[in-house]
């Protein structure tokens, strides 16, 4: 058992570094799409169209910052806003063929650092790497504590 729980720690370790890696990669964005506007993008192409509300709860992150986000994809054509049929004082967001053309760019710009900086990589060892990052990713999606649930303590 004490070396699971080195190993945890040690994961936990490596996790936090992945900060960096974000970090990087978001270097990569173009400078009219800060990583905000991004995610915005993202989300509405996973998820199809939705209401401002719901795209708050995905990105986990205040109405307002939301807000300030929507309102810049919005202004440069990526995204529409329209009155939501049930609720008019609701809009519903929805990625227009300019937003799809910036996260094709975005994907381009990720792919290329991302084979820069693995490029000393084996092919084996990128699947596995997507391999093992997709079923942790599962995990925590499958395993999410209720809300009432305080997070485990990882120090």
């Amino acid at each position: 058992m004490a070396a699971a729980h080195n190993q945890y720690g040690e994961l936990a370790r490596q996790l936090s570094a992945i900060g960096a890696v974000k970090r990087g990669l978001g270097r990569m964005l173009p400078h009219e799409c800060p990583a905000g506007a991004a995610a915005v993008l993202t989300l509405l192409e996973r998820h199809g169209e939705m209401r401002m509300s719901r795209l708050a709860e995905l990105l986990a992150i205040d109405m307002s910052v939301t807000s300030r986000h929507v309102a810049h994809v919005a202004e440069r054509g990526w995204i529409v806003r329209s009155p939501d049929p049930g609720d008019k004082r609701s809009r519903i967001l929805r990625l227009t063929p300019a937003g799809r053309d910036m996260l094709t760019e975005i994907a381009e710009r990720y792919t290329r650092a991302l084979a820069h900086y693995l490029g000393d990589w084996s092919d084996d060892e990128v699947e596995q790497l997507n391999s093992l990052l997709g079923r942790l990713r599962t995990s925590f999606d499958e395993c999410r504590p209720a809300a009432s649930t305080p997070a485990p303590d990882v120090t």
